[in-house]
C-alpha cells in the first residue's frame, strides 16, 4: 500500500512538473497562454514584480519575501503532513508484527493483511492518505513558482549582494549552502526516526548533492530562493519537531560517549 501511495504521489509531481518544463526558457507575460501559466505562473510572476518595484526595484527582496509569504501560507499544510507522518511512525511496530504474522505470500493471507492494517489504521484514527494530501497541494505552487523565477525577464536584469540574479553564482557560495541547509533540513526530519530505513538514510546525501548539482547550474536566483525555503523549513522543522531533535541528539552523544 506504502509504495502504491509514493507512486501516486510521484506521478502526480511529475505530470506536474512537465506541465510546464516545456517552456521553461519562454518568457512568462500576460499573453502566455494555458491554464499552468495563465493561473499559476504569471500571477506569481506578477507578485514578485509588485514586491521588487516596494522595495526599490531589488528582485533579491523581492524572492526573499515572496518565497517567506508562499512558505508560511502553505505552513498548515506542512504541519499536518508532519503530524501524519509522526503518526505512521509510531504506528510501525504494530505494523512490523502484523507483517510477521501474516507473513505468508498467497492471496488470502495478505488480504487479511491488509484488513488488519486497516483495522490498525482506525485504531489510532490514522489516515495513511493525510501525509500525501498536503504534498500534492504543495507541488504546483512551488513549483510554479519556480518557474516565476525562471521566466520573468526583470529578474535577469538585476543583481542582489554579489551575484547577478540571471547568472549562476560566480563563487559557488549559494550552491554550496543550498545543499548545506537541505542536508539539515532532512537530518533534522529524519531525527527520532527509530524505524528509518537504508532508503531514507541515502537520499540525506543524494538530495543536498542534486541541489548542488542543480543550483550551479542554474540562475542565482532560483538557488537563493532555495536557501530561503531551506532556511524557512529548518526553523519550521525546529520549532515542531524541537523535543525529538534534541532527544535524538542527546541520544547520539551519549552512543559516542
Amino acid at each position: 500500500m506504502k509504495r502504491r501511495i509514493l507512486f501516486i504521489v510521484g506521478l502526480i509531481g511529475i505530470l506536474t512538473l512537465l506541465s510546464g518544463c516545456t517552456e521553461v526558457n519562454v518568457p512568462i507575460t500576460s499573453e502566455s497562454e494555458g491554464f499552468w501559466n495563465s493561473y499559476i505562473v504569471y500571477p506569481l510572476s506578477q507578485v514578485i514584480t509588485y514586491f521588487a518595484e516596494i522595495t526599490g526595484d531589488n528582485y533579491g527582496i523581492s524572492i526573499v519575501l515572496v518565497t517567506l509569504i508562499i512558505r508560511l501560507a502553505i505552513l498548515p499544510l506542512m504541519i499536518k503532513q508532519m503530524k501524519s507522518s509522526k503518526a505512521m511512525q509510531a504506528i510501525q511496530p504494530e505494523m512490523q508484527k502484523l507483517k510477521e504474522k501474516y507473513s505468508s505470500k498467497d492471496q488470502q493471507t495478505q488480504q487479511k493483511l491488509q484488513q488488519e492494517t486497516m483495522a490498525l489504521f482506525q485504531k489510532h484514527g490514522v489516515n495513511p492518505l493525510a501525509g500525501c494530501f498536503p504534498l500534492i497541494v504543495q507541488m504546483p505552487i512551488l513549483i510554479g513558482f519556480y518557474h516565476a523565477i525562471m521566466r520573468t525577464e526583470e529578474i535577469a536584469q538585476h543583481n542582489f549582494l554579489w551575484f547577478d540574479l540571471g547568472e549562476r553564482d560566480p563563487y559557488f557560495i549559494l550552491p554550496l549552502i543550498a545543499g548545506l541547509t537541505t542536508f539539515i533540513q532532512q537530518k533534522m526530519m529524519m531525527a527520532g526516526n527509530a524505524n528509518q530505513n537504508p532508503q531514507m538514510a541515502m537520499m540525506l546525501w543524494i538530495m543536498p548533492i542534486m541541489i548542488i548539482v542543480f543550483a550551479i547550474s542554474f540562475p542565482a536566483a532560483l538557488s537563493l530562493y532555495w536557501v530561503v525555503g531551506n532556511l524557512f523549513m529548518i526553523a519550521q522543522t525546529y520549532f515542531i519537531k524541537g523535543p525529538e531533535i534534541k532527544g535524538a541528539s542527546a541520544k547520539d552523544g551519549g552512543n559516542k560517549k
